[in-house]
């Protein structure tokens, strides 16, 4: 079984300016999938014929995350923001459907004071029930929704679903036919590390995997905390059969960077 590698590029191939290139860019760098973040400052046309012209499968996109100027990070467990939230999923289906993409990333975003328990809970019931409607209208246009742990210790510190079993209990107790978890593993090493058994926890939860190195989240080679080829290999005995989106940070050129591609071939996974 061999592993489905997705090139983010909103975070690959920076040295190329535009999201339309870098389509073309992941081709020529021997990808067959793709993911992104945020497409909305983009043109949907545009996008779409980039996309085709490339002929890559797009595998993710996040959905609407706000207004990332103010600070918006995602709008699902904002109690002040749930029109907002529905609208936006709205605008997040039209993109999705122009990319024939069937996965979207449901921001749950960040608290931006401290809250009491009282009001902790008010974002959660807000946050399940969005995520109830979000998985209900995405499964009618058969796109996967899809919830991720974002780390508050290097990343965003004021996200709002920071711990990774919280995020499976959540998926556990909607327990909706539409609704996965997206197993980050920067993000769960970060927050949780044991690696290998939250692999074999979460698997039958996980809708999408994503990765890079910690904690400089670079590319997924020997300059970090994680062995990369030993989890590639774990990912392969528990029959994880999903895409494996690349969403790390060059740190230098995009395709320089890949030789940790090329060394995998050679060990044999």
């Amino acid at each position: 079984m061999s592993l489905k590698f997705a090139a983010n590029i909103s975070m690959m191939f920076q040295e190329i300016p535009t999201l339309e290139q870098r389509y073309e860019a992941a081709k020529n760098a021997k990808f067959k999938y793709v993911e992104l973040t945020f497409p909305y400052a983009e043109d949907i046309d545009k996008l779409k014929a980039a996309r085709e012209k490339a002929e890559v499968e797009q595998v993710l996109i996040n959905a609407y995350p706000g207004d990332l100027n103010t600070g918006d990070l995602g709008l699902a467990a904002r109690p002040e923001r749930i029109q907002d939230f529905k609208d936006g999923l709205e605008l997040s289906i039209q993109y999705a459907n122009a990319l024939n993409c069937k996965r979207m990333h449901i921001l749950a975003g960040r608290v931006f004071k401290d809250i009491s328990f009282e009001e902790r809970n008010e974002y959660k019931k807000t946050y399940m029930d969005n995520l109830k409607y979000a998985a209900d209208r995405l499964s009618q246009e058969g796109i996967l929704a899809l919830i991720e742990a974002v780390n508050n210790k290097i990343s965003v510190p004021d996200y709002f679903l920071s711990c990774p079993h919280e995020g499976l209990e959540i998926v556990k107790k909607l327990n909706h036919p539409n609704l996965k978890f997206q197993f980050d593993i920067f993000h769960v090493q970060i927050m949780n590390g044991n690696l290998t058994k939250n692999i074999q926890e979460f698997l039958p939860y996980i809708g999408h995997v994503q990765l890079a190195q910690v904690p400089d989240r670079g590319e997924p080679d020997k300059n970090g905390e994680i062995n990369f080829p030993y989890i590639f290999q774990v990912l392969k005995n528990v029959g994880y059969q999903g895409y494996l989106g690349l969403e790390y940070k060059p740190r230098g050129k995009t395709e320089d960077g890949l030789i940790w591609m090329k060394q995998l071939h050679e060990i044999d996974l």
